[in-house]
C-alpha cells in the first residue's frame, strides 16, 4: 500500500515539474531568471544610522555586495513607535514599532522601480532597564530585515520589467 502510494506522489511531482516548464516557468535566480539582473549589481548608499546599517546589511546579504553596480537603491526609511499595553498602574508592558521604506531603484538618471511597503513588529518592556534595551534594539533590526526583505521582494517581482544587461538600451 505504502509503496502504490509514493510512486503515485512521485509520478504527480514529476508532472507538476512538467507543467511548469511547459507554461514558461523560470527559477527567479535561475541561469535565465530575471533576478539575476539585480544580483551582485545593487548598490545602496553608506548607511547613516542603526536602522540603515541593518536594512543595507541584510539587503547585501540576500543581494550580493556590488562588485560592477548597475543600479543604485535610494532608501528612506521612516519609524515609529508606540505603547500598546500597560498594567492598571499605567506602566507600559508593551510596545509596538512600525516602520516604512520608500525606494527606488536608479539606473543612471532614470528611475527603473519604486514603491512603498510597511511593516511592524513589537517588544516588551521586561521591568529590566538592560533587557528592555536589548528587546528594543532586537525589534527594530527585526524591522529592518523584514523591511529589506519587502524591498527585494517587490524588486525582484519588478525584475523581468528591467532592461536586458546585454541589451544596448
Amino acid at each position: 500500500m505504502w509503496l502504490s502510494n509514493r510512486r503515485k506522489f512521485l509520478g504527480g511531482l514529476a508532472l507538476a515539474g512538467l507543467s511548469l516548464t511547459a507554461c514558461g516557468f523560470t527559477p527567479v535566480y535561475g541561469p535565465q531568471g530575471a533576478g539575476n539582473r539585480l544580483l551582485g549589481h545593487v548598490s545602496l548608499k553608506e548607511p547613516d544610522s542603526r536602522d540603515s546599517y541593518q536594512f543595507s546589511r541584510h539587503f547585501e546579504e540576500r543581494m550580493g555586495r556590488p562588485t560592477n553596480a548597475r543600479y543604485v537603491l535610494k532608501v528612506e526609511l521612516t519609524t515609529d513607535e508606540m505603547d500598546m499595553g500597560g498594567t492598571s498602574s499605567g506602566n507600559t508592558t508593551r510596545y509596538r514599532v512600525s516602520g516604512e521604506a520608500e525606494y527606488s531603484l536608479v539606473e543612471g538618471k532614470v528611475q527603473r522601480i519604486s514603491g512603498k511597503t510597511d511593516a511592524f513588529t513589537g517588544y516588551s518592556n521586561t521591568g529590566s532597564t538592560v533587557a528592555t534595551i536589548a528587546a528594543r534594539r532586537d525589534a527594530y533590526a527585526r524591522l529592518m530585515v523584514i523591511l529589506s526583505d519587502q524591498v527585494i521582494d517587490e524588486l525582484v517581482l519588478s525584475a523581468p520589467d528591467l532592461p536586458d544587461p546585454d541589451s544596448s538600451e
